[in-house]
């Protein structure tokens, strides 16, 4: 018995493996996108085929970039209405109604419970060109290290969006994969980002990452994870398995190698994506790398 209490405390002792599952939002964690749900009513977009039609129309004019093109024309909306709804505490109301992919809601403190037991210490974070305040809303919003998302900059008084303090695509999604694996958890610090850090000496390995997406939006990311020697989880709405659509993205995703894995998003106990994680967790303490 006391040799026994003696492992356990000495296991204790020992520096956990730090690692990090990084996800994509729309799509990957939650159904749809995240203005869908409730926002864009509040705002009188009723077409939602319409809105985006004319976000594509902007970008292509405008030869911008399209995330911008979305977040200004979401404001336009709501001056248009003289409307509060893009506040951050309107934006994380609306978040709460976000509907999430089975099994979610608990996924983290399984996931995370199941890290420790094997002497993981995982790390959360999103990258998402979903809106920050909007996960935040949501009951999983407590549950990341950092969230990297679009967010709107203020009038004084919080409540007009004046113009986008943080936009996010599908590129520059990467960027935040460096800030993550050097330890750096804010948006601004370009300076911190480029210095050049041994391998050795960052915070998380690109080695001990799993990143999480859906689509094309998450290609960059998924590619540059598996090239550094991580590791890429497709995802997909098992309700939308029939449509040729979906399977021609997780055909294309396989046959071009951007993911290492295809699975739905399907988060409970005992699930495809649930047991693929653990045997990579499992992988990444075999060859602690």
């Amino acid at each position: 018995m006391r040799t026994n209490k003696m492992l356990y405390f000495l296991e204790s002792m020992r520096e956990h493996m730090k690692c990090a599952l990084i996800y994509d939002f729309d799509g990957t964690l939650a159904e749809g996108d995240c203005a869908q749900h409730g926002l864009m009513t509040s705002l009188g977009i009723d077409d939602v085929a319409a809105f985006w039609k004319e976000v594509k129309s902007r970008a292509q004019n405008d030869d911008g970039d399209e995330i911008l093109a979305y977040l200004g024309l979401l404001a336009e909306k709501a001056n248009q209405l003289e409307s509060d709804e893009l506040s951050n505490d309107n934006l994380i109301k609306h978040g709460k109604c976000i509907p999430l992919f089975p099994g979610v809601d608990t996924w983290f403190d399984r996931i995370n419970e199941y890290g420790k037991l094997h002497g993981l210490d995982i790390e959360h974070y999103i990258i998402s060109s979903g809106l920050d305040a909007m996960i935040q809303g949501t009951v999983i919003g407590s549950k990341f290290r950092k969230i990297y998302a679009c967010k709107y900059h203020y009038s004084i008084d919080g409540k007009k969006a004046i113009w986008p303090a943080q936009a996010i695509n599908y590129t520059t999604k990467t960027q935040f994969l460096f800030r993550i694996n050097k330890g750096i958890d804010n948006s601004w610090d370009n300076a911190a980002v480029n210095k050049f850090v041994e391998p050795s000496e960052r915070t998380i390995p690109f080695q001990k990452m799993i990143y999480f997406g859906d689509g094309d939006t998450d290609i960059p990311s998924m590619k540059m994870v598996r090239y550094q020697g991580g590791f890429s989880l497709a995802v997909f709405d098992q309700k939308k398995w029939s449509d040729s659509s979906t399977q021609i993205k997780v055909e294309k995703l396989i046959a071009e190698e951007r993911a290492n894995y295809v699975v739905p998003a399907v988060y409970e106990e005992g699930s495809q994506l649930d047991v693929t994680v653990k045997g990579l967790l499992q992988l990444f303490k075999r060859k602690k790398i």
